[in-house]
Protein backbone atom coordinates (compact mmCIF):
# COMPACT_ATOMS: atom_id res chain seq x y z
CA UNK A 1 0.00 0.00 0.00
CA UNK A 2 1.22 3.26 -0.93
CA UNK A 3 1.78 6.61 1.59
CA UNK A 4 -0.14 8.90 1.69
CA UNK A 5 0.66 12.23 -0.69
CA UNK A 6 2.49 14.01 2.64
CA UNK A 7 2.85 17.52 3.56
CA UNK A 8 5.20 18.65 5.27
CA UNK A 9 5.63 19.45 9.29
CA UNK A 10 1.89 17.43 8.98
CA UNK A 11 3.09 13.84 11.17
CA UNK A 12 0.11 13.87 13.15
CA UNK A 13 -2.11 13.35 10.42
CA UNK A 14 0.25 10.88 8.67
CA UNK A 15 0.22 8.65 11.96
CA UNK A 16 -3.57 8.93 12.30
CA UNK A 17 -3.71 7.76 8.82
CA UNK A 18 -1.55 4.61 9.57
CA UNK A 19 -3.60 4.37 12.09
CA UNK A 20 -7.22 4.39 10.65
CA UNK A 21 -5.32 1.92 7.71
CA UNK A 22 -4.70 -0.32 10.32
CA UNK A 23 -7.98 -0.40 11.70
CA UNK A 24 -10.05 -1.93 8.55
CA UNK A 25 -11.88 -0.64 5.95
CA UNK A 26 -15.65 1.44 6.40
CA UNK A 27 -18.37 1.97 4.04
CA UNK A 28 -19.26 5.25 3.41
CA UNK A 29 -21.85 6.38 1.72
CA UNK A 30 -20.37 9.17 -0.59
CA UNK A 31 -23.15 12.08 -1.15
CA UNK A 32 -23.41 13.84 -4.13
CA UNK A 33 -19.64 13.63 -4.93
CA UNK A 34 -20.69 15.62 -7.83
CA UNK A 35 -17.28 17.27 -8.45
CA UNK A 36 -13.47 16.41 -9.05
CA UNK A 37 -12.22 17.13 -5.88
CA UNK A 38 -14.97 15.54 -3.64
CA UNK A 39 -14.47 11.97 -6.17
CA UNK A 40 -11.09 12.36 -5.37
CA UNK A 41 -10.98 12.40 -2.25
CA UNK A 42 -13.38 9.54 -1.89
CA UNK A 43 -10.74 7.52 -4.40
CA UNK A 44 -7.98 8.47 -2.60
CA UNK A 45 -9.30 7.33 1.04
CA UNK A 46 -10.50 4.04 -0.64
CA UNK A 47 -6.63 3.31 -2.46
CA UNK A 48 -5.67 3.98 0.97
CA UNK A 49 -7.85 1.28 2.65
CA UNK A 50 -9.57 3.94 5.42
CA UNK A 51 -13.16 3.72 3.33
CA UNK A 52 -15.29 1.68 0.97
CA UNK A 53 -17.42 4.07 -0.78
CA UNK A 54 -20.96 4.02 -1.92
CA UNK A 55 -21.49 6.87 -4.59
CA UNK A 56 -24.49 8.46 -4.12
CA UNK A 57 -25.73 11.02 -6.76
CA UNK A 58 -27.05 10.94 -10.41
CA UNK A 59 -25.11 8.57 -11.61
CA UNK A 60 -24.17 9.65 -15.49
CA UNK A 61 -22.74 13.19 -13.83
CA UNK A 62 -20.16 11.59 -11.43
CA UNK A 63 -19.31 8.92 -14.66
CA UNK A 64 -18.53 11.80 -16.72
CA UNK A 65 -16.34 14.07 -13.98
CA UNK A 66 -14.64 10.77 -13.56
CA UNK A 67 -13.71 10.52 -17.22
CA UNK A 68 -12.95 13.58 -17.51
CA UNK A 69 -10.59 13.69 -14.57
CA UNK A 70 -9.30 9.99 -15.42
CA UNK A 71 -10.77 8.90 -12.04
CA UNK A 72 -11.31 5.13 -11.19
CA UNK A 73 -14.82 4.86 -9.89
CA UNK A 74 -15.41 1.21 -11.48
CA UNK A 75 -15.30 -0.67 -8.53
CA UNK A 76 -17.64 1.30 -6.33
CA UNK A 77 -20.93 0.77 -5.58
CA UNK A 78 -23.06 3.46 -7.13
CA UNK A 79 -26.97 4.58 -5.71
CA UNK A 80 -28.28 7.14 -8.83
CA UNK A 81 -30.35 10.23 -7.45
CA UNK A 82 -31.86 13.07 -8.75
CA UNK A 83 -30.26 16.23 -7.84
CA UNK A 84 -28.34 16.78 -4.36
CA UNK A 85 -31.43 16.87 -2.13
CA UNK A 86 -31.81 13.50 -3.29
CA UNK A 87 -28.66 12.51 -3.05
CA UNK A 88 -28.95 13.75 0.99
CA UNK A 89 -31.66 12.09 1.23
CA UNK A 90 -30.55 8.37 -0.09
CA UNK A 91 -27.45 8.22 1.60
CA UNK A 92 -28.79 8.81 4.79
CA UNK A 93 -31.00 5.95 3.51
CA UNK A 94 -27.72 3.98 3.07
CA UNK A 95 -27.13 3.94 6.23
CA UNK A 96 -30.33 3.23 7.91
CA UNK A 97 -30.27 0.23 5.64
CA UNK A 98 -27.24 -1.13 7.01
CA UNK A 99 -24.95 0.08 3.80
CA UNK A 100 -22.66 2.17 5.71
CA UNK A 101 -20.78 3.06 8.69
CA UNK A 102 -20.38 6.82 8.11
CA UNK A 103 -21.67 9.51 5.59
CA UNK A 104 -18.71 11.74 3.71
CA UNK A 105 -20.28 15.49 2.00
CA UNK A 106 -19.41 15.80 -1.55
CA UNK A 107 -20.32 18.77 -3.65
CA UNK A 108 -23.67 19.64 -2.04
CA UNK A 109 -24.27 22.42 0.97
CA UNK A 110 -23.53 21.25 4.67
CA UNK A 111 -27.52 22.72 5.47
CA UNK A 112 -28.61 20.25 2.48
CA UNK A 113 -26.58 17.12 4.33
CA UNK A 114 -27.44 17.97 8.03
CA UNK A 115 -31.42 18.51 6.82
CA UNK A 116 -31.45 15.33 5.93
CA UNK A 117 -29.40 13.77 8.75
CA UNK A 118 -32.01 15.28 11.38
CA UNK A 119 -34.64 14.38 9.79
CA UNK A 120 -37.71 13.63 12.02
CA UNK A 121 -39.23 11.50 9.52
CA UNK A 122 -36.12 9.83 7.63
CA UNK A 123 -32.95 10.93 9.70
CA UNK A 124 -30.23 9.70 11.97
CA UNK A 125 -30.67 11.25 14.82
CA UNK A 126 -29.82 9.90 18.12
CA UNK A 127 -31.10 11.74 21.90
CA UNK A 128 -27.55 13.38 21.71
CA UNK A 129 -27.32 16.49 20.52
CA UNK A 130 -25.21 16.88 17.24
CA UNK A 131 -21.93 18.79 16.89
CA UNK A 132 -18.94 19.45 14.97
CA UNK A 133 -15.14 18.88 16.22
CA UNK A 134 -11.97 19.96 13.92
CA UNK A 135 -9.35 17.88 14.83
CA UNK A 136 -6.73 20.75 13.91
CA UNK A 137 -2.70 19.40 13.31
CA UNK A 138 -0.66 22.79 14.01
CA UNK A 139 2.84 22.09 12.76
CA UNK A 140 4.31 24.14 15.79
CA UNK A 141 2.65 22.58 18.34
CA UNK A 142 3.34 18.89 19.61
CA UNK A 143 -0.44 17.85 20.20
CA UNK A 144 -3.31 17.97 18.19
CA UNK A 145 -6.09 20.04 18.77
CA UNK A 146 -10.03 19.30 18.80
CA UNK A 147 -11.92 22.27 18.83
CA UNK A 148 -15.69 22.21 19.16
CA UNK A 149 -17.83 23.31 18.01
CA UNK A 150 -17.22 25.85 14.83
CA UNK A 151 -20.03 24.55 12.38
CA UNK A 152 -22.89 23.29 13.89
CA UNK A 153 -24.40 24.70 16.65
CA UNK A 154 -24.31 28.90 16.51
CA UNK A 155 -25.20 29.36 19.84
CA UNK A 156 -25.31 26.55 22.37
CA UNK A 157 -26.74 26.44 25.42
CA UNK A 158 -25.33 24.95 28.56
CA UNK A 159 -27.29 22.11 28.09
CA UNK A 160 -26.00 21.97 24.45
CA UNK A 161 -22.59 21.99 25.66
CA UNK A 162 -23.17 18.98 28.27
CA UNK A 163 -23.63 16.86 24.77
CA UNK A 164 -20.55 18.85 22.64
CA UNK A 165 -18.03 18.58 25.42
CA UNK A 166 -19.39 14.63 25.82
CA UNK A 167 -19.02 14.38 21.40
CA UNK A 168 -15.24 15.59 21.75
CA UNK A 169 -14.33 13.33 24.77
CA UNK A 170 -15.77 10.12 22.99
CA UNK A 171 -14.29 11.19 19.79
CA UNK A 172 -10.50 11.78 21.93
CA UNK A 173 -11.01 8.45 23.00
CA UNK A 174 -11.83 6.96 19.45
CA UNK A 175 -8.58 8.58 18.23
CA UNK A 176 -6.43 6.63 20.96
CA UNK A 177 -5.93 10.04 23.56
CA UNK A 178 -5.03 8.48 27.08
CA UNK A 179 -5.71 11.43 28.88
CA UNK A 180 -8.62 13.68 27.62
CA UNK A 181 -8.00 17.08 28.78
CA UNK A 182 -10.82 19.92 28.21
CA UNK A 183 -10.36 23.27 28.37
CA UNK A 184 -13.87 25.41 28.46
CA UNK A 185 -12.66 29.00 26.64
CA UNK A 186 -13.39 32.14 27.11
CA UNK A 187 -11.94 35.52 27.23
CA UNK A 188 -10.57 34.92 30.70
CA UNK A 189 -9.85 32.41 33.29
CA UNK A 190 -11.86 33.62 36.36
CA UNK A 191 -15.74 33.34 36.78
CA UNK A 192 -17.24 36.70 35.86
CA UNK A 193 -21.48 37.14 36.40
CA UNK A 194 -21.04 39.52 33.32
CA UNK A 195 -19.76 37.13 30.95
CA UNK A 196 -21.88 34.23 30.48
CA UNK A 197 -19.27 31.74 29.05
CA UNK A 198 -17.52 31.90 32.27
CA UNK A 199 -20.27 30.62 34.48
CA UNK A 200 -21.39 27.95 31.91
CA UNK A 201 -17.00 27.03 31.82
CA UNK A 202 -17.95 26.41 35.79
CA UNK A 203 -20.78 24.89 35.42
CA UNK A 204 -19.90 22.43 33.29
CA UNK A 205 -16.69 21.16 34.78
CA UNK A 206 -18.76 21.32 38.14
CA UNK A 207 -21.31 18.77 36.13
CA UNK A 208 -18.26 16.86 35.52
CA UNK A 209 -17.45 16.97 38.91
CA UNK A 210 -20.92 15.18 38.91
CA UNK A 211 -20.31 12.24 36.77
CA UNK A 212 -22.50 14.25 34.44
CA UNK A 213 -19.95 14.25 31.75
CA UNK A 214 -17.52 11.56 31.69
CA UNK A 215 -14.15 10.50 30.58
CA UNK A 216 -12.51 13.82 30.21
CA UNK A 217 -10.84 16.10 32.66
CA UNK A 218 -12.46 19.05 32.19
CA UNK A 219 -11.29 23.03 33.54
CA UNK A 220 -12.27 26.60 32.56
CA UNK A 221 -13.05 29.23 32.22
CA UNK A 222 -9.60 29.49 30.71
CA UNK A 223 -8.61 31.85 28.15
CA UNK A 224 -7.05 30.39 24.91
CA UNK A 225 -2.98 31.07 25.58
CA UNK A 226 -3.29 29.53 29.21
CA UNK A 227 -5.07 26.66 27.94
CA UNK A 228 -2.22 25.79 25.32
CA UNK A 229 0.80 27.13 26.89
CA UNK A 230 2.32 26.11 30.12
CA UNK A 231 3.90 29.38 30.62
CA UNK A 232 1.05 31.14 30.29
CA UNK A 233 -0.52 29.16 32.52
CA UNK A 234 2.85 29.27 34.79
CA UNK A 235 2.46 33.01 35.00
CA UNK A 236 -1.02 33.47 35.92
CA UNK A 237 -0.28 31.11 38.46
CA UNK A 238 -2.99 28.20 37.52
CA UNK A 239 -2.36 25.25 38.64
CA UNK A 240 -4.43 22.84 37.06
CA UNK A 241 -3.99 19.12 34.87
CA UNK A 242 -5.55 20.94 32.48
CA UNK A 243 -4.52 24.53 31.80
CA UNK A 244 -0.96 24.83 29.28
CA UNK A 245 -1.73 21.26 28.53
CA UNK A 246 -5.13 20.94 26.64
CA UNK A 247 -5.84 18.91 24.28
CA UNK A 248 -9.93 19.82 23.22
CA UNK A 249 -10.85 22.97 23.05
CA UNK A 250 -14.36 24.28 24.01
CA UNK A 251 -15.32 27.58 22.88
CA UNK A 252 -18.43 29.90 23.43
CA UNK A 253 -19.90 29.73 20.52
CA UNK A 254 -19.74 28.96 16.83
CA UNK A 255 -18.25 32.45 16.06
CA UNK A 256 -15.20 31.87 18.31
CA UNK A 257 -14.64 28.16 17.03
CA UNK A 258 -14.88 29.38 12.98
CA UNK A 259 -12.48 32.12 13.83
CA UNK A 260 -10.31 30.20 16.08
CA UNK A 261 -9.89 27.20 13.64
CA UNK A 262 -9.61 29.80 10.52
CA UNK A 263 -6.75 31.43 12.04
CA UNK A 264 -4.66 28.20 12.96
CA UNK A 265 -5.12 26.93 9.17
CA UNK A 266 -4.30 30.62 7.84
CA UNK A 267 -1.91 31.87 9.95
CA UNK A 268 -0.14 28.79 11.48
CA UNK A 269 -0.16 26.88 8.82
CA UNK A 270 -3.27 23.79 10.22
CA UNK A 271 -4.23 20.98 8.33
CA UNK A 272 -8.01 20.78 9.89
CA UNK A 273 -9.86 17.58 10.00
CA UNK A 274 -13.57 17.41 10.34
CA UNK A 275 -16.06 15.18 11.89
CA UNK A 276 -19.68 15.76 12.74
CA UNK A 277 -21.03 13.76 15.77
CA UNK A 278 -24.46 12.59 17.95
CA UNK A 279 -26.08 11.31 14.88
CA UNK A 280 -26.35 7.38 14.20
CA UNK A 281 -23.09 7.33 12.17
CA UNK A 282 -19.94 9.32 11.82
CA UNK A 283 -20.45 12.94 9.43
CA UNK A 284 -17.64 13.62 7.25
CA UNK A 285 -17.77 17.16 6.42
CA UNK A 286 -14.98 18.45 4.10
CA UNK A 287 -14.81 21.64 1.63
CA UNK A 288 -13.59 22.47 -1.46
CA UNK A 289 -10.58 24.62 0.39
CA UNK A 290 -9.58 21.48 2.00
CA UNK A 291 -5.72 20.02 0.73
CA UNK A 292 -6.08 16.20 0.39
CA UNK A 293 -4.40 15.49 3.01
CA UNK A 294 -7.44 17.33 5.35
CA UNK A 295 -9.79 15.30 3.52
CA UNK A 296 -8.08 11.89 4.03
CA UNK A 297 -7.66 12.79 7.79
CA UNK A 298 -11.50 13.19 8.18
CA UNK A 299 -11.98 9.62 6.25
CA UNK A 300 -9.30 8.53 9.13
CA UNK A 301 -11.45 9.82 12.13
CA UNK A 302 -14.77 8.49 10.61
CA UNK A 303 -12.94 5.10 10.23
CA UNK A 304 -11.34 5.43 13.75
CA UNK A 305 -14.97 6.67 15.70
CA UNK A 306 -16.66 4.27 13.73
CA UNK A 307 -14.55 1.19 15.22
CA UNK A 308 -14.43 2.29 18.44
CA UNK A 309 -18.41 2.56 18.22
CA UNK A 310 -18.12 -1.42 17.18
CA UNK A 311 -15.68 -2.30 19.96
CA UNK A 312 -18.54 -0.70 22.49
CA UNK A 313 -21.69 -2.43 21.05
CA UNK A 314 -19.60 -5.21 21.11
CA UNK A 315 -18.41 -5.09 24.89
CA UNK A 316 -22.81 -4.28 25.32
CA UNK A 317 -23.41 -7.30 24.02
CA UNK A 318 -21.39 -9.53 26.40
Amino acid sequence: MKAATRVEGHDKYHLLIEKAAAAGIIRVAVAHPCDDVSLEGAVEAARLGLIEPVLVGPQARIRDIATAHGIDISRFEMVDSAHSHDSARKAVEVVKQGGAEAIMKGSLHTDELMGAVVSREGGIRTERRISHCFIMDVPSHPDALIITDAAVNIAPTLRDKVDIVQNAIDLAHALGLDEVRVAILSAMETVNPDVSSTLEAAALCKMADRGQITGGILDGPLALDNAISPEAAEIKKIVSPVAGRANVLVVPDLEAGNMLAKSLSFLAGADSAGIVLGARVPIILTSRADSLEARLASCAVANLVAAARRQDAAKASH
